[in-house]
């Protein structure tokens, strides 16, 4: 191929050096990534594949729609609970059910504390020892530590005794040979910047996100009865209230919605005191990554919108983060999206593992097909069992290619704060222009890894302070007597059309998240995803175009090649999450086995 144009405007080249980076993701690993680099060691191609394949929408064809949330929910542990949101939201859509306040209320409340959660996860668990040497923090003064500590926060963890136990505990992982969630890293890159002091608070700040995490997630037990999948129900939340007796037993009292509001001003205090003042001062090292990394989120961002203030409405009108597309990086423009559109949204699989009547054409979700065809591109090196290097020229990856009127887009936190700030949102303005203007960043720094990875953290600080308004809300409504959660009038199946669709649409922590469902005689006809990680890490369409994190890797200058550092700083940049993406077969694509379930 050598030097061609993309479609949408990108110049690649694959006659360099290739150099493959195969699992991508720090705990769960189904994404490769191949790039092609001059003699600078700057990234001239890149190809994106999915390397698993998992069937959800074969799996439920000809289920009870009603049971959909519990099987979707199970493509991913991490976002937790994103999937049987919009699940129950699709069935809601297609059976035209309405879900009272209360439940809307709550379904807020766990998604907010989701973003909190996921968002600090990802920053300091799947993407900070991208930007940390957790080695370097071996040779850190404690003293100097905690005098960085607290010149930036009024975090109480700060003495320079408590960074020197945390550093003599790291120094016995080292001493033992045993690194443990610290290995497998490339400690020492030159493309490291932090002092061995920065490294060391935030390698602090790192034990310390492991054990706040699992704290705000007990909002998802106390209204879902658990963590991770916690439970859903068409029409509703399935958790009863009752605010008049804190012995009440089987349902949500006093004492549970105290602990809420206690959850919501831990979340607070650690996002505003821990994860928002860390990731400037990291970013203050790392400014030069605000002109790296930005492929399509300069040019095409999608988003949904999310958090219906108003039950039952997903406009504009009632939505706390807004919906919208942007183009070709004009941000003065916003188009309106509709997910029902056939001409909107389609996914293509010219260069997917899959196979449609004609591969060259584009189908909406309600008409989508997921049927598996594995299968090399002519000049792959390799075998089916162990490839070597993929041939993008033919099919790839066991993701689609979603488009959005033609067009790849990226989606994510990026996406949506780029949207509500295009759309005038005060809040979200407030916020970008602050960071900017203490970094000392154009708004161009933006469309970035660096931009990416922003974005995230200000969105959790976001997400925690409206759960204050969120929580202030329920209670209103429960103090005024209102204690429904749930809307039975349509469950029983015999008062459905014979024949509908549905779609329930919103944001996962990762981006824009669609399910799409066609119910036939009260069974699912046909069941479609098209989530976050298909929109970022799609292969390239039949047109040409290629996807954000192929866009994104384009330009990138590595410090060492045998140390592909950047490449994981910009693909974590998107918190890929590929097992939600991944439509499970052996390597040469014969199956596995066949289960039957009476």
């Amino acid at each position: 191929m050598a030097s061609v144009t993309t479609a949408n405007g990108f110049d690649i080249d694959d006659s360099g050096q290739r150099i493959v980076v195969d699992p991508v993701c720090r705990i769960e690993g189904h994404l490769r990534i191949e790039v092609n680099v001059d003699d600078n060691n700057v990234i001239q191609n890149a190809v994106s594949t999915g390397n698993m394949w998992r069937g959800l929408e074969v799996i439920l064809q000809g289920r009870d729609p009603r049971d959909a949330w519990a099987f979707t929910e199970r493509i991913c542990g991490v976002c937790t609970g994103v999937h049987a949101l919009q699940s129950v939201r699709a069935v809601e859509n297609a059976l035209n059910i309405d879900i009272p306040a209360n439940a809307n209320h709550i379904r807020n409340l766990m998604m907010l504390s989701q973003y909190v959660q996921d968002h600090i996860v990802h920053f300091y668990h799947l993407h900070a020892l991208d930007w940390v040497d957790v080695v370097s923090a071996l040779s850190a003064d404690p003293k100097a530590a905690s005098d960085l500590q607290q010149s930036i926060s009024p975090w109480p963890n700060s003495s320079p005794g408590y960074f020197s136990a945390v550093q003599n505990k790291l120094k016995r992982f080292v001493e033992s040979g045993q690194l443990g969630i610290f290995a497998n890293a490339y400690w020492g890159s030159p493309a490291y910047k932090l002092p061995p002091e920065a490294n060391l608070m935030a390698t602090t700040h790192y034990l310390e996100a492991l054990d706040f995490q699992k704290e705000i997630v007990k909002i998802h037990t106390i209204f879902g009865g658990r963590n991770p999948h916690p439970n859903w129900v068409v029409g509703g939340m399935p958790c009863s209230i009752n605010v008049d007796d804190s012995g009440a037993v089987g349902a949500v009292n006093m004492v549970w919605l105290n602990m809420v509001k206690d959850i919501i001003d831990q979340a607070i205090t650690f996002t505003d005191q821990v994860y928002l003042p860390d990731l400037k001062a990291i970013a203050s090292f790392y400014k030069d990554w605000g002109a790296i990394g930005g492929g399509l989120s300069g040019q095409n961002v999608l988003a949904y919108g999310e958090f219906p203030a108003i039950a039952n409405n997903h406009s504009n009108d009632s939505l706390m983060l807004p919906q919208g597309a942007i183009l070709n990086g004009d941000l003065s423009t916003v188009h309106d999206v509709d997910v029902t559109d056939p001409e909107q949204i389609q996914e293509f699989v010219a260069h997917s593992w899959y196979q449609y009547s004609d591969d060259n054409i584009g189908l909406h979700p309600w008409d989508g097909v997921t049927e598996p065809k594995f299968e090399l591109g002519p000049n792959t090196k390799g075998s089916k069992t162990n490839i070597e290097n993929i041939d993008e020229g033919g099919k790839y990856s066991w993701l689609k290619a979603p488009r959005w009127r033609g067009n790849a887009m990226e989606v994510g936190p990026l996406a949506r704060y780029l949207v509500a700030y295009a759309r005038g949102q005060e809040d979200i303005q407030e916020q970008v222009n602050g960071l900017l203007t203490e970094l000392d960043l154009p708004i161009t720094a933006l469309f970035s890894t660096l931009g990416r990875t922003a974005a995230r953290g200000l969105e959790s600080s976001w997400a925690a302070h409206k759960m204050v308004e969120v929580y202030g809300e329920l209670m209103a409504n429960l103090k005024q007597g209102d204690t429904t959660t749930a809307n039975m009038d349509k469950f029983d199946p015999a008062t459905w059309e014979a024949d509908v669709k549905g779609v329930g649409f919103g944001e996962a922590p990762r981006g824009a998240l669609g399910h799409w469902v066609h119910i036939k005689d009260t069974k699912i006809e046909n069941y479609q995803c098209v989530v976050p990680t298909t929109w970022n890490a799609s292969p390239r369409d039949p047109d040409g175009n290629i996807g954000a994190y192929e866009a994104a890797l384009l330009g990138t200058p590595m410090a060492n090649a045998e140390q592909p550092l950047e490449i994981l700083r910009t693909i974590h940049s998107f918190d890929p999450c590929v097992a939600c993406s991944t439509h499970v077969m052996s390597n040469d694509g014969d199956e596995l086995c066949t289960v039957k379930v009476r």
